[in-house]
């Protein structure tokens, strides 16, 4: 059987367009819930994929936040040239690290940061959580145990180099969000496991615009898209939206 794979999306609506940013080890599956929803309600989306990303993960660790950073403009760019003049973004965990540094980087209409890290933990835990990654990603091609636990000794052969990197990423990012003028929504799983909570915080504090808010999900977990209040999130995140000053 053919394994299939997640690909990136593009749901054309309206003329109002938002970018769908996922996290680190994930796919636009995570976002593509949103994507649907968004596209009932009149609006576009489209969510690419990170370089190494939805891919065997042996190619992950040839890449870094610089490739990724790059897929972001690219999926920034896709959406301007198929003619959308004003874009929202809104990403999970280190696609909302990426929406922030949009929002300083480029014009946009708003950002919708979900769950996204302020601060990142030690390389060695970062690196493990690769490696589990890398185990979930052999089972979902239906390798036996004894075929999987092979390929993740050898994968853990060739070391993650750019982890560093990321934590670097994500601590610009950290010091520039006071550059932000945008209209932000802050998002935050209160059962969060994978992060620091209160990044959220550091966020809604840090961004400089007046038009902010920030909201607490009390019975979600770090991929808060695919938790149990995905339904309300979607439509905290649409009135949000259309709180936006769109000229579309």
């Amino acid at each position: 059987m053919k394994l299939s794979l997640p690909e990136p999306f593009t749901f054309e609506a309206g003329k109002r367009a938002v970018l769908l940013l996922h996290g680190f080890t994930g796919n636009s599956s995570d976002v593509r819930m949103i994507g649907r929803f968004l596209e009932k309600k009149g609006y576009t989306s489209h969510a690419p994929h990170y370089k190494g990303h939805a891919v065997p993960p042996e190619e992950l660790v040839k890449t870094g936040p610089e490739d990724w950073w790059q897929d972001v403009l690219d999926g920034y760019n896709h959406l301007l040239d198929l003619g959308y003049k004003e874009i929202a973004v809104c990403g999970l965990s280190l696609g909302g690290v990426f929406g922030l540094k949009l929002g300083y980087t480029k014009p946009i209409k708003g950002i919708i940061s979900m769950c996204a890290p302020m601060s990142m933990k030690d390389e060695t835990t970062l690196y493990n959580g690769v490696v589990e990654y890398a185990r979930g990603f052999k089972k979902f091609e239906g390798k036996s145990a004894d075929v999987i636990e092979e390929e993740i000794k050898a994968f853990k052969q060739t070391p993650m180099n750019t982890l560093n990197a990321l934590r670097e990423l994500v601590q610009d990012v950290r010091n520039h969000i006071d550059h932000i003028y945008a209209p932000a929504f802050v998002v935050q799983a209160r059962l969060d496991k994978m992060i620091d909570p209160n990044s959220a915080n550091i966020i809604f504090d840090g961004v400089e615009t007046d038009e902010k808010q920030i909201k607490w999900y009390e019975q979600s977990g770090h991929v808060i898209t695919l938790g149990k209040e995905k339904e309300q999130l979607h439509e905290d995140i649409f009135s949000f939206l259309e709180r936006l000053d769109w000229t579309v």
